[in-house]
């Protein structure tokens, strides 16, 4: 069921060696997805992944919380990232210094974020 959701149906025979990254990353979050979690936490999610699958793994990601009423709490560098979040928690040195809510979540377009 979960292999459908994160859209590898298609993929589901194939080795791991035989998936690209985003495709990894993707089956990884199905087999957490698995266990039906309240919520999800994600270190660097998209940290190896190109622009093209950053955004394909947000909005996964978007989408799962939105749908299924997932929690996802996600470490990362990337503050492209950022438009995805609700609230955002800033760490610096093992501290929290700061907090953002995000009342206008959005998606990045991959067209408009190459330009």
């Amino acid at each position: 069921l979960y292999i459908l959701v994160v859209g590898l149906q298609d993929r589901e025979a194939h080795l791991p060696s035989e998936l690209s990254g985003g495709e990894q990353q993707r089956v990884t979050i199905a087999r957490a997805l698995s266990n039906e979690p309240e919520i999800l936490l994600l270190d660097e999610p998209t940290g190896d992944l190109d622009t093209k699958n950053t955004i394909e793994i947000m909005d996964l990601l978007l989408e799962i919380n939105i749908t299924h009423k997932t929690t996802c709490v996600m470490v990362t560098h990337n503050p492209d990232v950022e438009c995805y979040a609700d609230r955002i928690l800033y760490v610096s040195d093992g501290h929290f210094v700061n907090q953002a809510l995000n009342f206008e979540q959005s998606r990045l377009v991959y067209d408009d974020y190459i330009k």
